[in-house]
């Protein structure tokens, strides 16, 4: 007999970790860290629950670190098998599983010179080495293949939308079939084609972080040349905190459109994220996965001045506006936008542009519901800047865009597990699914 276990993305959008076991296999669909709040970071320092050297595969949805920033630590604690995703999430892995290690060692760095940690010494979760020697168990698979991993399992990766090389997973248990959503992207999204929809199956696994919520629908490109105009008209410096995939990209496509259609002044784009910078390349290499040409990616990721160095990043620190800054990270967490929110956060001419989701902790969040500091560097730093939300700018489907994806699809499973939101969201997906469809739901 088969069974599924939730290890992670289980009333909360983090840790994603899906188990699926048959009587000679077990899989783990997703392998990631739990972010956000510190009782849900603690708990990637728990002990797993399943010896990982009897797990054979990790198939995975895309490269998030919600869905894949454990892999580097699962191999450190035994795990010996491979790790399959599609050829754009193994690239991007590439170049965040190792950022993730490096950040690790910086805050076990900074906990031990400043003796913060209970424990002595403090150490990472793991290394930038880890992350680096964790994509030799890579290996990919294209979309709209067969994959057989064992005798009884088998699974094919369906397009998502959500980021660059995001999928789906239809997979064959023994004789039942399973459809994992991972995270679904917009019908309507500027720069990605539609998800597919969820292929015939015996029990479907959908995420819900917006099981409770429309988007809005607001004009996105007016609202950003709105920002933009009045942050010129003040000779201000416009802070765009964003994730450097897939938002950051979007943010560089809108100003892209502002320019070509001449709605905005002609005024500085900095990128002062690395990480971003690399994945504009990928973002070019991959272009066949989204709408835009080859030349348009070219356009759309020259739009900014690449900032790379430490010295560049403090320099932007000392000009005047007007400029416009992209940097990460996008639920301020930590990064260098940081220190640009420090230096331009107390000025009233000056704006900070909230473009994604913004989970519960993060100062991100505090600024969403109206903060007036935020603590920095372990300081807190007075917000007098005006702080306005980009509304509409998701990478996650609603939960209206959820159930049409599903009423336009062949299934019709026994039982929907709902994973990957917050209470309330997961209940309100729930009851939306049960009234429209009459399936029955497990939370």
């Amino acid at each position: 007999m088969s069974t599924i276990q939730f290890l992670g993305g289980a009333l909360t959008v983090t840790g994603s970790k899906y188990l699926i076991s048959t009587p000679t296999n077990q899989i783990l669909v997703d392998c990631g860290m739990f972010q956000g709040l510190k009782s849900l970071r603690l708990k990637n320092w728990d002990h797993f629950p399943v010896d990982p050297s009897k797990i054979d595969a990790v198939v995975l949805t895309h490269a998030h670190i919600d869905h894949s920033g454990y892999i580097p630590r699962f191999i450190k604690e035994g795990f010996k098998g491979k790790i399959y995703c599609t050829p754009a999430t193994r690239d991007l892995c590439e170049i965040l599983l190792p950022d993730a290690g490096h950040l690790s060692e910086e805050e076990a760095d900074y906990l031990n010179r400043h003796r913060k940690s209970k424990h002595d010494p403090a150490l990472p979760f793991f290394t930038m080495e880890d992350g680096q020697n964790a994509l030799e168990r890579f290996e990919p698979v294209e979309f709209k293949t067969q994959k057989k991993i064992s005798s009884d399992i088998s699974f094919e990766f369906n397009y998502a939308g959500h980021i660059l090389g995001a999928a789906s997973v239809s997979m064959k248990v023994e004789d039942k079939k399973l459809f994992f959503t991972g995270d679904i992207g917009r019908p309507q999204d500027p720069v990605f084609f539609p998800p597919q929809p969820p292929s015939q199956c015996d029990y479907l696994i959908t995420e819900s972080t917006y099981g409770s919520r429309r988007h809005s629908k607001t004009d996105t490109l007016a609202d950003l040349a709105s920002a933009i105009l009045e942050i010129a008209a003040k000779n201000g410096v416009l802070i765009i905190p964003s994730f450097a995939v897939g938002r950051a990209q979007e943010i560089m496509y809108y100003l892209w459109q502002l320019k070509k259609q001449n709605r905005i002044p002609n005024i500085p784009i900095f990128l002062n994220s690395p990480m971003a910078a690399n994945v504009n390349k990928l973002f070019i290499k991959y272009h066949e996965h989204h709408k835009l040409s080859a030349k348009d990616s070219e356009e759309v990721c020259g739009i900014a001045e690449y900032v790379r160095s430490v010295e560049e990043s403090k320099a932007l620190n000392e000009r005047q506006g007007p400029m416009i800054i992209i940097s990460a990270s996008g639920m301020m967490t930590g990064g260098r936008v940081l220190h640009h929110i420090k230096k331009f956060g107390p000025d009233p001419k000056n704006m900070i542009l909230l473009v994604g989701f913004q989970a519960a902790g993060t100062r991100g969040e505090s600024l969403e519901r109206g903060a007036t500091e935020i603590k920095i560097h372990g300081e807190y730093v007075p917000i007098q800047a005006h702080v306005r939300t980009l509304e509409n700018m998701s990478a996650h489907a609603d939960y209206q865009e959820i159930l049409d994806l599903f009423a336009d699809s062949q299934a019709k499973p026994k039982t929907v597990f709902i994973t990957h939101g917050e209470p309330s969201a997961t209940d309100s997906m729930r009851t939306r699914i049960t009234d429209r469809f009459g399936w029955k739901c497990v939370i």
